[in-house]
């Protein structure tokens, strides 16, 4: 991490990786495919969790209240990298190659989501949509923690997955409201 930091993630090569761990290149290669793994070495093991949690959520919770709880809880047991979290965003931040690895990996964490959901006998589509809502509710949480990680995570998850529901609650619409809108011409 402070080798991206100090000369940029496009400016560091596996070999000073190696070298400032102690290694050889062929050992790095032995545990990472490449330089960007480096920093989603932790991904498949999270999903895992999080998909491991979800199996074990209460049949009676909603679906979507069911995978952020999944979500909250496979973040919670990423608090021993809290302290990394913010230099790791800033270096993906910094460069579109690891921003698009960045969303590949949600992408990945929202299918397998949803497949579970799916075994939970939610709709295909349903688990889909509700997959990728729960994974920006995490992420939303997730970066707000990075900034402070003094903050209770499981707050924060909440605190966004309100601002979600919010976001896509219908507006109130009384007779009145009704009598005022403006006539739509196509």
């Amino acid at each position: 991490m402070a080798l991206f930091l100090d000369r940029g993630y496009a400016e560091v090569t596996v070999a000073q990786i190696a070298d400032r761990a102690g290694l050889t290149k062929r050992t790095f290669f032995n545990h990472f495919a490449d330089k960007r793994e480096v920093l989603f070495a932790g991904a498949a093991a999270f999903q895992a969790d999080v998909v491991r949690y979800l199996d074990e959520a209460s049949g009676a919770a909603a679906p979507v209240d069911a995978a952020v709880e999944a979500l909250t809880r496979g973040g919670l047991a990423l608090s021993r990298y809290i302290a990394f979290a913010n230099a790791r965003r800033q270096v993906i931040d910094s460069s579109p190659e690891l921003q698009e690895r960045d969303l590949i990996k949600m992408a990945s964490l929202a299918s397998a989501i949803a497949q579970a959901l799916c075994r939970r006998h939610v709709p295909a589509e349903s688990a889909t949509l509700t997959a990728q809502a729960a994974v920006a509710v995490f992420s939303a949480a997730y970066a707000d923690w990075a900034k402070d990680n003094t903050a209770d995570f499981r707050a924060l998850m909440q605190r966004s997955l309100a601002a979600m529901r919010q976001a896509v609650a219908p507006p109130e619409l009384g007779a009145a409201t009704l009598m005022k809108a403006p006539a739509v011409h196509p």
